[in-house]
């Protein structure tokens, strides 16, 4: 049986875990935060009597320099979007206007943080009538909500910038007027890595394909909602692990690369060809937003059998799922290439009201009970599987 873990034992350790990510900075793939969090992950995975490695993820780190797009008189500062060309420090000169609206002009176009993974995003970026995109953030709050670099190895469409909207928003007023406006989304390219965080568990029976437990560990802010609750998943879940050691190999993954189009989980696999196809692995993934304040916890996958433990454990944990995802809808993480290429999969996701924001922040955004029931919930079931 699973080690039993009390509440109250359970929220001491999530919210250590917790207030630990979020004291560590911004976690964007290879800067300094993203390392402390590296740091931090690989000492908790040896306190908990475990051996981890690390495996570097070249890339080429996007550093902006100047962002921003003046109009009327004014600068807005900008992040611009990882995976479009950028400016020179000069910028762009030209009109505003809606996107759509004109050719050679700056298009303008509000969007959520998850309008990447529509057929709908890939259009208006490809749109060439536009010499420059300004991306007016559209999340569930007022803010920077960053979109996903899908594209991160290999930019595409015009310049773009991402600026944070208002209540009347006066870059939208100003792209309805026309108005003269001057566009600069200007940064270098660093030789860098971002770092794979690896446990490997050795079970005894080794004809059986290897149950894979991911999580990502890397995001465009703090993200402690987005991230915090999925670490706390996959720590506790190594946690019940070494408590009771599996009969067939269990490898935990912790990826970087999560906004930049996972390149974390293109290295894993291409480390292990087959893992992601039929026969091949059975991955476990611990998504965005699990445990988030207010936010409701669904479970995806294609698998009826996985659904049916997952859904069984949560429900003993006393947290079951408020959703079962079709067994038809198509991931948006990481599992979304293990589903195309007909891997077996399940994966628990949350929503969460500051997603992509830079409010994402300890304590205010997590639910810690929520957590800590999750958290038992699933690894009471990878336990299970490992057997």
């Amino acid at each position: 049986m699973v080690r039993c873990m009390t509440d109250d034992d359970g929220g001491r350790r999530a919210a250590a875990w917790l207030a630990a990510w979020d004291g560590q900075g911004i976690h964007r793939t290879a800067t300094a935060g993203d390392e402390a969090g590296v740091s931090w992950l690989l000492n908790e995975i040896a306190v908990l009597g475990a051996e981890a490695t690390r495996k570097a993820v070249p890339l080429d780190r996007l550093d902006p320099v100047r962002c921003h797009i003046d109009t009327g008189g004014v600068r807005y500062d900008g992040v611009p979007v990882f995976d479009a060309p950028a400016t020179g420090p000069e910028g762009i000169a030209g009109c505003l206007a809606e996107h759509g609206v004109g050719d050679g002009t700056i298009g303008v176009v509000p969007l959520p943080p998850s309008v990447v993974y529509t057929p709908a995003y890939c259009s208006i970026r490809a749109d060439h009538r536009h010499r420059a995109l300004v991306i007016v953030c559209q999340g569930a709050e007022p803010g920077l909500g960053l979109l996903n670099a899908e594209q991160f190895r290999a930019p595409y469409g015009c310049p773009a910038l991402h600026v944070a909207c208002a209540t009347p928003d006066p870059i939208l007023a100003a792209a309805a007027a026309g108005r003269e406006a001057r566009f600069v989304a200007h940064g270098i390219r660093t030789p860098a890595a971002g770092t794979n965080v690896v446990v490997t568990l050795r079970g005894g029976d080794t004809a059986r394909p290897p149950i894979v437990v991911m999580t990502p560990r890397s995001s465009w802010w703090q993200s402690t909602a987005e991230r915090g609750g999925g670490l706390v998943c996959w720590l506790e879940t190594l946690r019940a692990l070494v408590a009771e050691p599996p009969n067939r190999d269990v490898v935990l993954t912790a990826n970087t690369g999560h906004e930049l189009g996972h390149l974390g989980l293109d290295e894993f696999i291409a480390a292990r060809p087959g893992w992601d196809q039929p026969g091949g692995a059975t991955w476990i993934h611990y998504g965005a937003n699990i445990g988030a304040a207010g936010g409701e916890l669904s479970i995806m996958s294609a698998d009826e059998a996985l659904r049916s433990l997952m859904q069984a454990a949560l429900t003993r944990s006393g947290r079951p799922p408020d959703r079962m995802a079709p067994v038809t809808q198509v991931p948006s993480g990481e599992t979304r290439d293990i589903h195309r290429a007909g891997g077996r999969y399940l994966t628990i996701v949350g929503s969460n009201r500051l997603f992509h924001l830079p409010q994402d922040r300890y304590p205010h955004a997590v639910d810690i009970p929520s957590i800590v029931r999750i958290a038992a919930g699933a690894a009471r079931m990878v336990v299970a599987l490992s057997r």
